[in-house]
């Protein structure tokens, strides 16, 4: 069975950090490119950072970073510097494009606030 699973959210006053994790098992995790995206409330869902080419968006460069560990199956993402903005459900995607297989989690949810 394939799954995703993210963990790590939680409330955080701003100016703080937290790092979140994606788990993967049913599949061959290191064939796939890992991408974090988030939505915020009234929101589309905005791609943060992807593993495939170490993109960033704008908003949170240099503040976030998305590393991972093939050997563990998981995919981190860690944030410092939290904003109120930053307050979102977060997502774990996984894709190949040959497969052309794409896969999400059911998501975090950061709340940053005081």
């Amino acid at each position: 069975q394939v799954q995703l699973v993210e963990s790590g959210g939680g409330l955080v006053q701003p100016g703080g950090s937290l790092r979140l994790s994606c788990t993967a098992s049913g599949f061959t995790f290191s064939f796939y490119a890992v991408s974090w995206y988030r939505q915020a409330p009234g929101k589309e869902r905005e791609l943060v950072a992807s593993s495939a080419s170490t993109n960033y968006a704008d908003s949170v460069k240099g503040r976030f970073t998305i590393s991972r560990d093939t050997a563990k199956n998981t995919v981190y993402l860690q944030m410092i510097s939290l904003k109120p903005e930053d307050t979102a459900v977060y997502y774990c995607n996984a894709f190949n494009s040959f497969r052309n297989e794409n896969y999400w989690g059911k998501g975090t949810l950061v709340t940053v606030s005081s």
